[in-house]
């Protein structure tokens, strides 16, 4: 056992032994090292002000992400190399190139954004050699700005991406190698790290056998991944979490397998690690994930995490749920697994035991016969959050009648919950739009939603039935004229 975490910060090696485990990275930066190019806008990982890159060792690569400074825990900074946007010019104080370009193209006004849309233009920069419009504004969905209108900004990643000068002048490219060596130096100790201020603590697991003994000593530890929702505990609830198990460091909670029960994704696993994988299988899950947060959100948070949270408008539980996907659990005295619904057992409560931990889901393979749709509904498209997501699965047997249907909603109930009395009204009938017509209304025995700033009860009830009628046009294959609707006789 150690009583410090590493990591490099920009060009410097630390070793840090007095930290709370509730300090964001932020804090740490602006207040400790008087790095103040990193800016608090909204501390919850909405705006990007705050953005900074985050390198870690993926299956032998060195990978940076950018990532939200405000809701991102110091603790979890064990083994990586954090970057600054005052890393970024030259020693002798020439601009970066995408920092050139922000100010060639008038990507800047008030100046309070800038640094965020610096750093996040930078990680695309470096890992996408000529994006698209799309890859452009994808990678900067995390970030806000009140002034310039976006197409400055825009225009900036267009120029510096035919700007590609020697590896010599990028900090990063330049001492890559280096980096690499360093994090490899320190992954390769296994000790659990502890770390006590006052009367909280941070602990570090080496392995998860560690993990297993740390949550059987400590039932109830906070377990932080990505920090995308408990990082909102600690900055707008306040709430206390001590103490904290951070596990983002532990590579066999991120792993991503294939066999014959289905696509194997490790706890740890982030939405930007699954998304490949997931969206090659299941383009409409892709879509989904695509629109969870920012790219800042996606690097660092886990599926395996909104999992665990529970939370009712949680975006990946119902789309898991319609797929059948099963869950595992793990703790020192053993496994046990369930489909991915029965651990959601009422609002704010798991069917998770005390020492438990989400270790890894699986997701069946895809059935070529079978339909798929998984839709978010938002009052943005980007960057928000959802008001109700539906899904739905469904296969139809030889004669065109309903084998299979599985419909989930977040947003409905008080947990991601399926529509029961929805599919069994569906069960064993012809694909019709009389059929779907006639149980439209079974979505009220279903679910009670509430009434909240995101859309009204009344909203929620309509729309449910609404994206049934969608998912049916969809599939169904010609267009329907809904108006001469007449109801099936009994």
């Amino acid at each position: 056992m150690t009583s410090a975490i590493r990591f490099i910060l920009n060009g410097e090696d630390v070793a840090l032994d007095d930290f709370a485990p509730t300090e964001t990275l932020l804090d740490y930066l602006r207040l400790r090292r008087r790095l103040t190019g990193s800016k608090e806008g909204c501390a919850e990982g909405d705006c990007g002000a705050c953005t900074v890159l985050v390198g870690r060792l993926i299956g032998g690569a060195l990978r940076y992400e950018s990532v939200n400074a405000c809701i991102r825990f110091v603790g979890s900074l064990h083994g990586t190399h954090v970057v600054t946007v005052e890393h970024l010019a030259g020693k002798n104080g020439e601009l970066h190139p995408v920092q050139q370009a922000m100010v060639d193209c008038h990507g800047s006004q008030c100046g309070f954004c800038t640094p965020g849309f610096v750093m996040s233009l930078y990680g695309l920069w470096m890992t996408t050699e000529n994006p698209t419009r799309a890859e452009i504004e994808t990678a900067l969905q995390g970030n806000l700005c009140r002034c310039t209108g976006y197409e400055p900004i825009v225009k900036a990643a267009e120029q510096v991406a035919m700007q590609r000068p020697s590896a010599l002048f990028d900090p990063i490219e330049r001492d890559r190698a280096e980096i690499m060596a360093k994090l490899w130096t320190i992954r390769s100790s296994s000790e659990t790290i502890r770390i006590s201020k006052g009367e909280n603590q941070a602990i570090i697991p080496g392995t998860l056998s560690d993990l297993e003994e740390v949550l059987a000593e400590h039932p109830g530890a906070t377990i932080v991944a990505g920090a995308t929702d408990v990082g909102l505990w600690v900055t707008k609830q306040m709430r206390p979490i001590n103490p904290v198990v951070f596990i983002n460091h532990l590579t066999d909670l991120q792993t991503i397998t294939e066999d014959e029960t289905g696509i194997v994704i490790g706890a740890g696993v982030t939405y930007t690690q699954a998304f490949e994988v997931l969206e090659s299988h299941y383009p409409a899950l892709g879509r989904l994930i695509d629109r969870i947060g920012g790219q800042q959100v996606r690097n660092m948070g886990t599926i395996g995490g909104n999992i665990a949270n529970g939370s009712p408008i949680g975006d990946t539980p119902p789309a898991l749920i319609a797929l059948g996907t099963e869950l595992t659990l793990r703790s020192a005295t053993g496994s046990r697994s369930m489909p991915l619904e029965q651990y959601f057992i009422e609002y704010g409560k798991q069917d998770r035991q005390p020492g438990e931990f989400v270790e890894k889901f699986t997701v069946p393979l895809p059935d070529e016969e079978a339909y798929y749709a998984a839709y978010k509904i938002s009052k943005r498209r980007d960057e928000d959050i959802s008001a109700l997501c539906g899904t739905f699965y469904l296969k139809l047997d030889g004669e065109g009648c309903v084998e299979t249907c599985r419909i989930a909603f977040g947003g409905m109930a008080g947990t991601p919950k399926r529509a029961n009395h929805v599919e069994n009204g569906l069960a064993g009938r012809p694909w019709t739009w009389n059929t779907v017509a006639s149980v439209r209304d079974l979505f009220d025995e279903d679910y009670t939603p509430l009434t909240d700033w995101r859309a009204t009860a009344e909203y929620r009830a309509l729309t449910a039935k609404n994206l049934l009628t969608r998912f049916f046009l969809e599939t169904a294959g010609q267009p329907q004229e809904l108006s001469r609707f007449e109801p099936e006789e009994a």
